[in-house]
Parts: structure tokens; sequence; C-alpha cells
């Protein structure tokens, strides 16, 4: 069974109960967002997912993407999918009206983009990017930039990119050598190579619009004189339609051990005279601005834990209940039963379920808080959100990633050997999972991030707090007290080290010391929800 169904009344449930999808509806901005809206789009979501995006996961892997005479051509269907889900207006979801969008609140679009992912997360990586393309924009550019690109990325016409990383500039983007030389009309001419750049060339689109970080003459060395820059792949004239091609060009595509769909391009800026782009923001603030790309890819790269976990349960499921080996040891002279009847099988597969409904409920939390830190109307309560969504999103994405990774590794092993045999499918999921703990930091350097943040935002979001919503979402569901009392126990453990003064937050940065409470984190995470 390589099929996928979207798991729509677990996704509707955590939206109501977890995120109290009642309390955002409540909200000015969100007031539109009722109940029934929220369980069509998930439903018709589900359908596009299914019946779409996931028939092509298995093509895409076989066939991956190959770049022919300068342009990456992508696996059969992939251009047709794509148009559906533009047609269908999914990619606007929840941006700003004024550009075309939806404006429906974050969670529901990343409840979406769940069954994206899970259904094909080669295909899904497209808009992902885009949209966190988009923040950036919509955050730090000109009125200018913003009326020549955002209604086409909202839109999902045209795609967008992260260009940060270089040979010699991998997690210290600061270390980058890509130049920045002004032209004197405002625009800039780029020059330099960066890798690793996810979609960063296709033909499913007619421009891609590539956000890239450079160094400006005389800029200060290190992070702190890094510039981010606009490039489109093709230049736009002052009507809106397409120029002249820019030059950027894609020179190759990185051979993975997973999501062969999705293209990981090398691409070359300036290689003749230099590629035109506009500034985003203000000079030397290029790591801020990309920080708002970063910080909303951070949490869809954790969500890509949850939907690759969700679709190889589904998997595992399906082969332990059609798969007969042995006899149940209650009645060992019945002769063979699926395999779903032994005791180990069993626990691997309720593993797998509680494991991935708990970073689910984690992820949409997360995506809840930014909710409320765009939709609260008082300034205290932005606040207090935008801590609780500053603190969430890296352990989101490190806690689901690595979860992702133990669930796929326990669909295998309820397979057995057969797992380990590519026509299964099952190992497609093994091999897409890894992608994810690099993605927006190394895992080594994610343990850092989590303790900066939850340093820094202790005084925002005091443990009171962070329990009394907890509180609010177990005591309804969880009336065993033992439970509760060990979860919330856990939770105090995990985050008392937050309160230290600043003076030993050097020695606790040290890797040795940052691992055993990210540790209790991912316990009570797991504890908790």
């Amino acid at each position: 069974m390589t099929s996928y169904t979207a798991p729509a009344k677990d996704i509707q449930f955590t939206l109501e109960t977890v995120c109290d999808w009642s309390s955002i509806n409540a909200l000015p901005a969100f007031e539109e967002a009722t109940h029934d809206l929220m369980t069509a789009v998930i439903e018709e979501a589900a359908k596009l997912s299914a019946n779409v995006i996931a028939p092509l996961n298995r093509i895409g892997d076989l066939e991956g993407s190959k770049l022919v005479d300068g342009t990456v051509k992508t696996p059969a269907g992939f251009k047709e999918a794509y148009r559906q889900y533009v047609d269908g207006g999914w990619n606007g979801l929840s941006f700003n009206p004024e550009w075309g969008g939806q404006g429906l609140p974050f969670s529901l679009a990343l409840a979406v983009q769940e069954t994206w992912t899970a259904a094909n997360m080669a295909f899904s990586l497209c808009p992902m990017l885009t949209q966190g393309a988009i923040e950036a924009l919509d955050h730090h550019g000109s009125d200018d930039l913003k009326a020549i690109y955002l209604e086409k990325l909202v839109s999902g016409e045209w795609t967008g990119t992260m260009n940060l990383t270089e040979p010699q500039a991998g997690s210290d983007v600061g270390a980058l050598k890509t130049r920045a030389e002004p032209n004197g009309d405002g625009s800039w001419k780029i020059s330099g190579q960066k890798i690793f750049i996810t979609w960063g060339d296709h033909e499913m689109t007619e421009n891609i619009v590539h956000l890239v970080l450079a160094r400006t003459p005389g800029a200060p060395s290190g992070s702190k004189g890094i510039s981010m820059f606009v490039v489109p792949k093709f230049l736009v004239n002052e009507d809106g339609s397409l120029g002249k091609r820019n030059d950027v060009k894609c020179v190759s595509l990185e051979h993975k051990l997973g999501i062969h769909a999705s293209p990981t391009c090398v691409l070359q800026f300036g290689d003749e005279g230099g590629a035109i782009g506009w500034m985003v923001g203000d000079e030397n603030r290029g790591m801020r601005n990309m920080f708002t790309m970063m910080n909303h890819a951070r949490v869809n790269v954790g969500l890509q834990g949850v939907a690759i976990a969700e679709r190889a349960y589904q998997q595992a499921l399906s082969y332990a209940r059609e798969r007969v080996q042995s006899a149940d040891l209650m009645q060992p002279n019945k002769g063979g039963v699926p395999i779903i009847r032994h005791a180990d099988v069993r626990r691997m597969l309720m593993t797998m379920k509680a494991s991935t409904e708990a970073v689910r409920a984690l992820a949409y939390y997360n995506a809840a808080a930014v909710d409320r830190a765009h939709g609260c109307e008082s300034d205290e309560d932005r606040a207090a959100a935008q801590g609780l969504a500053d603190l969430l999103t890296p352990v989101t994405k490190a806690y689901a990633t690595d979860l992702g990774v133990e669930v796929t590794s326990l669909a295998i092993q309820v397979h057995g050997g057969m797992g380990y045999i590519e026509e299964t499918g099952v190992a497609q999921h093994f091999r897409a999972m890894p992608a994810s703990l690099p993605f927006m930091k190394a895992p080594t350097v994610f343990r850092r991030w989590i303790w900066w943040a939850a340093s820094c935002l202790w005084p925002v979001v005091p443990i009171g707090a962070i329990c009394s919503r907890i509180s609010v979402i177990l005591l309804p569901i969880c009336p065993v007290r033992a439970i509760w009392g060990r979860s919330h126990l856990i939770w105090k453990m995990a985050l008392k080290p937050c309160k230290m003064p600043l003076c030993g937050f050097r020695a606790m940065m040290h890797p040795k010391r940052a691992i055993p409470p990210v540790g209790r984190l991912r316990s009570c995470v797991c504890s908790v929800l």
C-alpha cells in the first residue's frame, strides 16, 4: 500500500483542541475563519493531496529532476499537478488579501501543508519556499518590490527560493563570498555561487524569484555585513511582463539520498557580467530579513517530520493488516495471523501513531502562537504570543524532524526484510527524512539555538504562562492526574535552567551542557501532547 489518505479528522481535532480554533476565529483578523470553513478547506486539501499529488510521489522518486540544456526538467505530471495547485488558490491561504491572498490563519495553512508534504514531500518543498519568500518580501521589501513580485508569488504563478549556502559557508553564513556591486540606478550587480538551492530552477512556472544573501563593498565582516537581494530568473518590465533572462543559471544538480524530484541546484550568478538584483530592506541587515523566511521554513521543516511520519505509519499499518506470518501466541494451533496481532508489532505501530500525533500537536500549537502574535488586539498579548512562537519554532523543527526519522525507521521494522526492498515504497520515506535534519541549521548547531531562544525569551514567556496554557489543553482530555502531574513536572524541569543569569549563559552553550535540557524538552512534549 503506497497510497495516502489525509487524516482529516485528526487534523481537525488538533486544530479544534490544541490550537483552540474558536479563540482564533474570535480574533478580528480571522473572524471569517469559521469552523465550517476550516473543515471544508481540510477536506478539499485531502482530495487534492490523495488524488493528484500523492500518485506522483513514487514517479518522482524513480525519475527525479534532470538538468537538460541548462534548464531543470521535473518528472512527469509535476507541472500539471502544480497548475492544479495554483488554480485552486492554495498558495495564498494565509497571505494578505491586498496581494491576492485569503487572509486565513497560518495554523490552517500549516495543516494543509501537512497534506501536501505527506502526499509528496519533494513537490511540497516548492510552495513551502515560495511562501517563505513572500513572508520576507512582505515584511522587509520596499513598496516597489512588493508591487512587482508579491501578487505573482502569492498566486503561485512565480516561485521563490532561498540562497544562503556557499561551498565554504554552510551553518557559518557569515563566511559567504557572493558580492553585490551598485549599478548607480538603484539596482545591484550580483556575482558568486550558491549551493543546496531547493527548487532553484524548473519549468513549472514562468519566473523564479531568488532571495540572495551577498556582501556589499566595505561591508563589515561576518554576518553583520550581509545584505539581501531579490534576483529574478527573468527581469520584469515596467508593465509587469517578463523581459530578458537574468545572469543566473543552474550549473548542476546534487545527487541526493532521497527527494529526487526536488531539484537541489548549484546556482551561478554573474558569469556573464553580473546578475541584476535589488536590495531588500536596509544594507547589512540581510540576516535579520532572512530569518523571517527561515523561521517560516523551520516550522514547515518540522512539519515534514509530522507528515512523513504519518505517511510511514499509514503504510506500516496497512502492511501489518495484510501480512500473515506466524501463529498468535494465545492460539498457537490456529495457523498464521496478520502480524498486527503480534504484540511487538502493535507496540511499534502505537509508538508511531502516538509520536506522530504528539508532534502534530506541537507544530500546530506553534502555528497558533504565530496567529495570535499577528491577530491579538493588545500589544501585551501579541508580544507574549510572539515570544512563545519564537521559543517553540526551534523546538518544533529539531524535535519533529528527529522523531520523523525514528518513526520511518520503525515503519521499516514493521515491514521486516521487505522494508529494505525499494518496491514496497517504505524505504522512500526513510530516505526522505534525513534531508530535514540539516535543513535550516544542522542539529548540533540547533541545540545551541534552542538554548539561546529559551534563555533570551524567559522574561517574555514565563513558565507560569506556558503551564497555564498546557493545563487548559490537558485537563479536559486527560483526567488521569498522574499523567498530568508527571507532564507538568517534566515541563518545569525542562525550562527551569532558562532562568539562569546571563553570566552563566556561555557555560550552558557548551554542547555537553545543552543536550540534557533539550532532551527534557523532548520528553515534555511526548508526555504532554
